[in-house]
């Protein structure tokens, strides 16, 4: 691992004394994860009363927690839709899941409408803390809406690079966990993966990070559920953390775990 791992100066915590580092979006910087989510759970419930998959063990509702982390968390809006049909039995057709996904999209956008989003608060002090010790931070996201999420949050001036669904569809990246977003990220910080963190909280996105070769690779375990550090370990996180202000020295929560 070639992140420092002493503490820096700065009020930053070892873990993020790196030169560069890029983080996720939705979960992780703005509480859009939910959002998401619920969008996701009416695109895939209407299709599923529709087309009920030919096993009846597996036929339900979608699991907004679980489902949503295991299969669409992190991907592309294509590649998280037919993951999930798959793993209900359904074999769709690349029409069929974007049928599917752009069902999402128009329930995400409307809602996004409607309410709007915010930054976590503990991002926020993340993203200044980084700005202040003059460390180059990026945000990757898959999302089409990342730009249109940290604008309405008030943070994308904190951000020297940005990543999103609409630069990877122009630049043919393929979707996490291939880690050719990240490592786009890390090109335009002008900073080789192994000097960069990444912080991240789906599996997906861990997964990338770890494949890229990145320094270090933080989860975020937003309360996802039993388990979820655990998983985000096994997949590629090096620490997992509750909230980003444990990567902050003068945080008086617990040590990263």
């Amino acid at each position: 691992m070639t992140v420092r791992a002493a503490q820096g100066a700065h009020g930053l915590r070892g873990p993020l004394a790196a030169r560069a580092v890029v983080l996720d979006t939705d979960g992780v910087i703005t509480d859009s994860a939910g959002l998401h989510a619920t969008a996701w759970k009416a695109a895939f419930d209407a299709y599923l009363r529709d087309h009920p998959p030919p096993d009846p063990a597996r036929r339900g509702p979608f699991d907004a927690t679980e489902e949503y982390l295991r299969y669409v968390d992190g991907r592309s809006r294509l590649d998280g839709a037919a993951a999930f049909l798959a793993s209900r039995g359904l074999r769709p057709s690349p029409a069929t899941a974007e049928a599917v996904a752009a069902e999402k999209e128009r329930v995400f956008t409307q809602r996004l409408g409607d309410q709007g989003v915010a930054a976590h608060p503990d991002a926020v002090r993340l993203l200044h803390a980084l700005r202040r010790a003059a460390i180059p931070v990026a945000a990757a996201s898959a999302s089409r809406h990342a730009r249109e999420l940290l604008t309405s949050a008030h943070v994308l001036h904190l951000f020297d690079a940005l990543v999103d669904g609409v630069e990877a569809h122009r630049l043919g990246l393929p979707g996490k966990p291939d880690p050719a977003l990240f490592l786009e990220a890390a090109r335009r910080l002008g900073t080789p993966p192994g000097g960069c963190a990444v912080v991240e909280d789906s599996l997906a996105g861990v997964e990338a990070a770890r494949r890229g070769g990145f320094g270090l690779v933080i989860g975020v375990d937003r309360g996802g559920g039993p388990g979820t550090g655990d998983a985000l370990r096994r997949h590629g996180a090096d620490i997992v953390v509750h909230d980003l202000a444990e990567l902050l020295a003068d945080s008086h929560e617990g040590a990263p775990s």
